[in-house]
């Protein structure tokens, strides 16, 4: 179903028009963090290197097609991302030992580390937001982020967004 052809009621309107709100200013709220960040590492770094890195660290090493699948975008998009991360060292570059033509990308050992410093900064900015939560609400939190993550990526799949 097309999201257009949806017609909510008005108190479920009111409800979405909040939901909407909070996710773009949770957004704005997060970009503007990143740049002060906690900690001598701070949070200074682009979001969609970040995002790339750790795909990069929890999968491991993997070709362009297959970091853009598992991310959700576009293999254009991933190589724009990730030429600026090799040319800095924070990834390495190598031939598929399986098809030569192919590439490969891992974090080089300089990437691991810089990932683990902005890692650990924004897990103390976000230790600092959600101070006063119970495990609970944290946990509850980060599961509906991951639903609506998932939800927003499969709809894009399928044509639905």
């Amino acid at each position: 179903m097309r999201a257009s052809a949806v017609t909510p009621s008005a108190s479920t309107t009111d409800l979405l028009d909040r939901l909407q709100y909070q996710v773009a200013l949770s957004a704005r709220r997060a970009e503007q963090t990143r740049l002060g960040g906690v900690g001598k590492a701070g949070n200074a770094m682009d979001r969609g290197a970040y995002l790339l890195l750790h795909r990069l660290d929890s999968d491991g090493p993997m070709g362009v097609t297959a970091l853009a699948e598992a991310m959700g975008i576009d293999p254009s998009t991933v190589t724009r991302q990730v030429t600026p991360l090799v040319d800095s060292g924070l990834v390495k570059r190598t031939s598929d030992p399986e098809d030569r033509r192919a590439v490969v990308l891992d974090l080089s050992p300089r990437g691991r580390s810089r990932l683990e410093e902005i890692r650990t900064s924004r897990q103390q900015l976000m230790a600092i937001a959600t101070e006063g939560w119970t495990p609970e609400e944290r946990e509850t939190f980060a599961d509906l982020l991951s639903r609506l993550h998932r939800t927003l990526i499969e709809r894009a799949r399928s044509g639905a967004l």
